[in-house]
């Protein structure tokens, strides 16, 4: 495995193990550890998630410009043929 997955699941895996012991355990820094995890996860896990899935591809095939919304259009219309 990658390194960068191995940190994000290990970043995810803390974050929810944070979240689950604030709701399960009533210690005086529950809301803490709530708000630690949720952090953590979209503050490290999201990010590092996106980077390692997005890495190598070509943002402009997945924006609306006019080229893609005619290739749209052009395979919309064959599909109903």
């Amino acid at each position: 495995m990658k390194p960068i997955k191995i940190i994000t699941f290990i970043a995810f895996i803390a974050s929810i193990t944070s979240i689950a012991c604030g709701l399960i355990f009533n210690v005086d820094y529950k809301e803490k550890l709530i708000g630690f995890g949720v952090v953590g996860m979209f503050l490290i896990v999201f990010p590092l998630f996106s980077y390692y899935r997005w890495k190598g591809k070509d943002v402009k095939d997945y924006m609306l410009t006019k080229e893609n919304l005619d290739k749209m259009r052009e395979n919309q219309r064959d599909s109903k043929k």
